[in-house]
């Protein structure tokens, strides 16, 4: 009960932060988007070339800084990797691709359902459906196999990364690109998302506050803790936006249409977050889980940072990524998924599907060989 408790404490700490972060600057049921400040920061770096998605996002520092940090001081810092890097960078790159395609990370659905998005619940669902998929094939046996201990160095280079972003966000040289206009000019003032992301770093590593860990866990062990952090999230982010509707107006809306960076295209909402669910299940955990893990030390997880840095890059430059609907002046509706965006969501479910079958057989044959010999 206590551990349930302070779950729930952060996340309506977590909640509201992500409110006040829209408050302050950033894009519209969007003060947390692992999946769009990702983006974002591939693209202040160079990888992509979307004008309007450029800004090196401070919360995404803070994440890692904070996991870090927090992770250090209770002796948490355990490097350690080894289990099937390339694989999880393939899959980081499907995962972050998918949420490109609906239009935001499993956080930032919770955050446009907390805006009244029906859109993000259609979603929802669609993600339900993947972890469901992902945990039979944990069911039967599927594994990346284990990790190993490395050396010091190998663990700390995502979160010096981070410190070097931080350098070259305030230092601002020519080579660094900041969106004019679009989500990308739409930001927190940078100390305000740098604390931000400090906190909830800190939070999500004490807690293991993670949604597809959630889902996974009421699955298989019928564990309410983990998505009871995800529910105190929406509770307060929800409140949070009817208060200040109330007051400011323009930051709660229910409905499909006229949602900020949103699309309405039922069946890519669903199928796109049906892939994330069921890629990160695979991972053993969601963006923001694995944004954590490489904090405390995962190379693991810092190479599936690196997939979702690809994945973002290659989202804009080849096309992937959906564009928010909207309603031209004639009444005709534009926006929505991409045909190579489709695509690549059905290439990203079949080859996710052959990793997990692939990984599931060979376990289970390992499993059996075991057993064979000590007999």
């Amino acid at each position: 009960m206590r551990g349930k408790q302070k779950m729930i404490g952060a996340g309506l700490v977590i909640g509201i932060i992500a409110a006040l972060l829209v408050v302050f600057g950033n894009p519209k049921n969007m003060g947390f988007c692992i999946a769009c400040f990702i983006r974002d920061t591939a693209g202040a770096v160079g990888l992509h070339q979307a004008a309007v998605v450029q800004y090196i996002r401070p919360e995404i520092i803070g994440l890692v800084l904070g996991a870090f940090v927090i992770a250090a001081v209770k002796k948490e810092f355990l490097p350690r990797g080894g289990s099937s890097p390339m694989t999880r960078f393939v899959l980081g790159f499907f995962v972050m691709v998918t949420a490109l395609v609906f239009l935001g990370c499993p956080f930032r659905m919770i955050l446009r359902i907390a805006g009244g998005d029906l859109n993000a619940v259609v979603g929802i669902v669609g993600f339900a459906v993947g972890i469901f998929g992902g945990v039979q094939f944990l069911k039967r046996g599927y594994s990346l196999k284990r990790t190993y201990s490395v050396p010091v160095i190998d663990g700390a280079w995502l979160p010096a990364i981070q410190v070097v972003f931080f350098a070259l966000l305030c230092a601002a040289p020519a080579y660094i690109l900041f969106s004019e206009s679009g989500p990308g000019s739409m930001r927190a003032p940078v100390w305000i998302s740098l604390a931000a992301g400090l906190i909830v770093g800190a939070l999500a590593q004490r807690t293991r506050l993670c949604m597809v860990g959630g889902i996974r866990d009421v699955l298989l062990f019928k564990d309410w803790t983990l998505l009871a952090g995800f529910a105190a999230i929406l509770a307060a982010a929800l409140v949070s936006n009817v208060v200040l509707n109330a007051v400011f107006s323009g930051y709660f809306k229910v409905g499909f249409m006229g949602q900020p960076v949103a699309h309405i295209d039922g069946l890519w909402n669903f199928l796109s977050m049906s892939a994330v669910g069921l890629g990160s299940v695979l991972l053993g955990g969601c963006p923001m889980r694995q944004l954590i893990l490489a904090g405390e030390g995962n190379s693991d997880s810092a190479v599936t940072v690196a997939g979702f840095f690809v994945g973002a890059a290659f989202a804009h430059n080849f096309g992937l990524a959906s564009a928010a609907t909207a309603v031209a002046e004639d009444g005709a509706i534009t926006g929505g998924p991409t045909l190579a965006g489709k695509s690549v969501t059905i290439l990203a479910l079949a080859v996710m599907l052959m990793i997990a079958w692939l990984n599931t057989r060979e376990t289970v044959a390992a499993d059996a060989k075991q057993k064979q010999a000590v007999s």
